[in-house]
């Protein structure tokens, strides 16, 4: 898996999106590490959708339990 740099704002975090996303737009997710958490969002709904935050250690897992 890679990931593609998303262009950011001066007040967001970076996002990065997934290549597993697919270059059609339609189905992407992206990710933005924080102090303390993980963000992620779907970009479906734009930039100023929901956006589910992460504990460090609760994204260590679910990345772990993804990759086994």
């Amino acid at each position: 898996m890679s990931v593609e740099r998303v262009p950011r704002y001066t007040d967001e975090p970076a996002w990065f999106k997934s290549s597993y996303s697919g270059s059609g737009g339609g189905d992407c997710v992206e990710v933005a590490a924080g102090p303390g958490a993980v963000f992620v969002r779907d970009t479906k709904t734009g930039c100023d959708g929901p956006v589910l935050r992460v504990g460090r250690s609760g994204w260590a897992a679910f990345v772990a339990s993804a990759a086994g």
